[in-house]
């Protein structure tokens, strides 16, 4: 079976335009191993690639995508844990510098959890990933009730906290907590607007986002 037409053509303009303008970087890349600095957990959606977004090229962002960009807290149980092996990989094998972890506007996964219902109703996996998240937005809701002032909407809201509770559970793992602890390893927050092209950044310092 050969492949979708539109990739097969994507990889002929790949061919002829960037990997023959960076030839031999590739053949660098190729021949050694990998040695990426940063590494950032991103969403599955296709309208927010990190490499894009950041202009990266071949080797430079070791990459975690998942749905809705979320991090698991630490738990060494035996079972598969795609997300936690990804960075226990970057961190302790790869030595990156810098992990962020990058949510987005309009996220279907957070919005399927501020709206309630499919697909987090049915279904054999992406509910119970999304349990967490379930629980911010039901802190966002009564933080909302309290403090109207503030100019983001509610998915937007919860987009930026579910990012914060990642950070709080990337500092759950016992080896990145000591590494960030020595000054030996950065963790971010970081969240994009598809539409307006915008990138924020939480400051952990005062605990709020701004505009890049």
């Amino acid at each position: 079976m050969s492949l979708p037409a539109n990739l097969l053509e994507g990889y002929s303009r790949f061919r002829t335009g960037r990997y023959a303008q960076d030839e031999n970087r590739y053949r660098t890349l190729g021949a050694g191993l990998q040695q990426p600095k940063l590494m950032i957990i991103a969403c599955c959606d296709s309208r927010a690639a990190p490499e894009t977004i950041f202009d990266a090229g071949p080797g430079e962002i070791f990459v975690m995508r998942n749905v809705a960009n979320l991090v698991p807290p630490y738990a060494p149980d035996g079972k598969h844990h795609a997300t936690s092996a990804a960075l226990e990989f970057a961190i302790l094998s790869l030595g990156v510098k810098d992990v962020v972890v990058m949510g987005h506007g309009r996220c279907g996964g957070i919005r399927a959890v501020v709206e309630g219902g499919d697909p987090l109703s049915s279904g054999d996996f992406i509910g119970k990933w999304m349990t967490d998240v379930k629980d911010v937005a039901e802190t966002v809701r009564q933080d909302r009730g309290k403090d109207h002032d503030h100019n983001h909407n509610l998915q937007t809201a919860v987009e930026h906290a579910s990012v914060e509770h990642s950070l709080a559970n990337l500092r759950t793992f016992p080896w990145l907590r000591a590494r960030e602890n020595k000054g030996e390893l950065g963790v971010h927050g970081a969240w994009f607007d598809i539409a307006l092209g915008e990138l924020h950044a939480f400051d952990q310092t005062k605990r709020d986002w701004a505009l890049i």
